[in-house]
């Protein structure tokens, strides 16, 4: 196994979702295909955009979905497959550092197959 708590090696995946039973429907689906070791949904939040010339308000969840850098295409592939929105946000960001305990659960959790 490569060192688990080698810096970048992780990532920290946002996006956000409509609906409460979406997100769930997401988070179900990329921890059972194995492209991220968990999902946490926070709770509903107000969001204000720009779409299409117009601005926004919209009530959103917010999903952090930790996972591999490794995996992130197959990921972003996956997201955009199964998320409401045409243009969904989909933000990665590093995982620097973390206990080495759970970035070794991390590591097996998220193997991508």
């Amino acid at each position: 196994m490569t060192n688990p708590r080698a810096p970048g090696r992780f990532l920290l995946v946002l996006t956000t979702v409509p609906e409460e039973k979406k997100s769930l429907s997401i988070a179900r689906t990329l921890v059972r295909e194995k492209l991220a070791a968990c999902v946490t949904i926070c709770p509903t939040g107000r969001s204000v955009f720009r779409w299409q010339g117009k601005t926004c308000l919209e009530k959103e969840r917010v999903l952090l979905i930790k996972t591999k850098s490794s995996l992130f295409d197959r990921l972003q592939s996956r997201i955009k497959e199964i998320h409401p929105y045409t243009v969904p946000e989909i933000i990665a960001l590093p995982i620097l550092k973390g206990s080495t305990e759970y970035l070794g659960w991390l590591d097996r959790e998220a193997s991508g197959d």
